[in-house]
């Protein structure tokens, strides 16, 4: 008898456990789930740590490996939502094939990353540019490093844009991306890693506007106030830690860059300034030691500045934009053109790694001022979801937790996930709750039953023992 019990005791102790497995691992089943059990933060801090840490770009993990063609008759096809990672030579030119309808704008966006340690010049850059079959180019964008002699992440663009008083590059059909790189004989021979991707945006009905209010308020805001917190940056673009208006606060080490995103709406404007504090180390004079950038929701580049350092304290603002608008895509000025449609804009920081040689290859605290002027308006009438051309309630609560990209985008843009994960760990919950009053009713019932069996009751005591089995 006292083995059976023992044995009852063993197999609840065993479903205890089992129960515990299919809760607790149940919950880490889901995508994110230990983040959002810890409020989010945990994706959040991982990112952080890959930016401050050093470990170079975070490119999105699942991106497939692509192979740019030398010519449009051996591109690759590149699909719309997807990411992939290249490589390219020095003085390289890759092709890439977009199969588009006569509906949507397309944008190909690409992130070059040089090798750690890169020296730059002002003739290095990387073109991005869109054709179609004939070989009209619809669109295209140049970027280099500017006046930093050190290579970093830079982001350019192509896009195919329908525009209603022009017939060229309308047709549904095979589109190509060329990308290319620019160089001079004694620049760096190392290759450029690439972070590729497509995204398409649906047409409007009825056309939306398309010309440039006269009027805009370019004056630059006072920066927030309130004082800094902390909010460390992500590693790669797809890492992107969420900002809202505000002074948010970092430590960046000479040669590192992190990334962060802002959701601004239709009508907003964004406004970004950053500080590079002072440092006790020695007063040396470094020019482009502070590149800042930012890129749009299709992740193509908008606007950036460089500062100098001489160990005070540093700043500088971008440039005012236009609010961000509908009408601003046929804008001449590619900056203003830039500011096309509302969600996620990306910001990048990049200290110069020369720094390191007069003020140590410790951190310098960098902080950023975001601001967000104007309330936002209804977007255009698109034939289609939106899909990163929108701001949701979700981006704006992911903006104010700080989560990252991955974390965010495991949520689901409705929450949906993070539903079905919370669900799973209440769910675990009342089992182990339920379980546990079993265990406890078990124990004392089998108490009582070894008290019947010692005072020699026989079959009665021993039917009470076996009754909670």
């Amino acid at each position: 008898m006292d083995r059976r019990r023992g044995g009852g005791r063993g197999r609840t102790a065993g479903v205890l456990g089992a129960v515990v497995c299919v809760a607790v691992c149940g919950a880490l089943a889901v995508p994110g789930g230990a983040a959002w059990a810890a409020g989010g933060d945990g994706v959040r801090a991982a990112g952080a740590r890959a930016g401050a840490g050093g470990q170079g770009y975070a490119f999105e993990a699942d991106a497939p490996r692509v192979k740019g063609a030398v010519s449009t008759l051996d591109a690759e096809r590149l699909e719309d939502g997807r990411t992939y990672r290249d490589t390219l030579a020095k003085d390289g030119k890759l092709y890439y094939r977009v199969d588009l309808d006569g509906e949507r704008n397309a944008y190909a966006s690409v992130v070059a990353v040089p090798k750690p340690g890169t020296v730059a010049t002002f003739a290095d850059g990387l073109k991005v540019s869109m054709r179609d079959g004939s070989g009209t180019q619809c669109g295209y964008q140049n970027e280099g490093f500017g006046s930093g002699d050190y290579g970093r992440p830079i982001v350019a663009y192509a896009d195919r844009t329908l525009k209603p008083d022009s017939s060229t590059c309308r047709r549904a059909g095979a589109y190509y991306v060329l990308v290319e790189r620019s160089s001079k004989e004694d620049s760096d021979p190392g290759d450029w890693e690439l972070e590729i991707r497509l995204r398409t945006e649906p047409g409007v009905k009825p056309v939306g506007p398309t010309k440039l209010p006269e009027v805009w308020a370019s004056g630059t805001p006072q920066p927030p106030a309130g004082g800094p917190r902390r909010r460390d940056g992500g590693a790669g673009l797809h890492e992107a830690v969420s900002l809202g208006q505000g002074e948010w606060r970092t430590d960046l080490r000479p040669g590192r860059t992190v990334f962060y995103r802002v959701p601004v709406d239709w009508g907003q404007q964004l406004f970004v300034g950053a500080e590079l504090g002072s440092s006790p180390a020695a007063n040396t004079y470094f020019g482009g030691a502070l590149a800042l950038s930012l890129e749009n929701p299709a992740y193509g580049h908008v606007d950036d500045r460089q500062s100098g350092y001489s160990g005070g304290p540093a700043s500088m603002t971008l440039d005012a934009r236009r609010p961000v608008a509908y009408e601003n895509r046929f804008a001449s000025n590619s900056q203003t053109s830039a500011m096309r449609f509302a969600g996620w804009y990306y910001l990048s920081a990049t200290l110069s790694p020369g720094l390191a040689e007069a003020y140590g290859d410790g951190p310098l605290p960098l902080t950023l001022r975001v601001t967000v002027r104007g309330q936002a308006k209804a977007g255009p009438a698109y034939q289609g979801d939106a899909g990163p051309f929108a701001v949701t309630g979700d981006d704006r609560d992911a903006a104010e937790s700080g989560s990252s990209g991955p974390s965010a985008s495991a949520r689901g843009r409705d929450g949906t996930l993070w539903i079905v994960g919370m669900a799973g760990i209440g769910t675990g919950t009342v089992l182990l709750l339920g379980l546990g009053v079993w265990w406890v009713w078990g124990r004392r019932s089998a108490g009582g039953a070894a008290v019947g069996t010692g005072a020699g009751t026989g079959g009665a005591g021993g039917s009470a023992g076996t009754m909670p089995g």
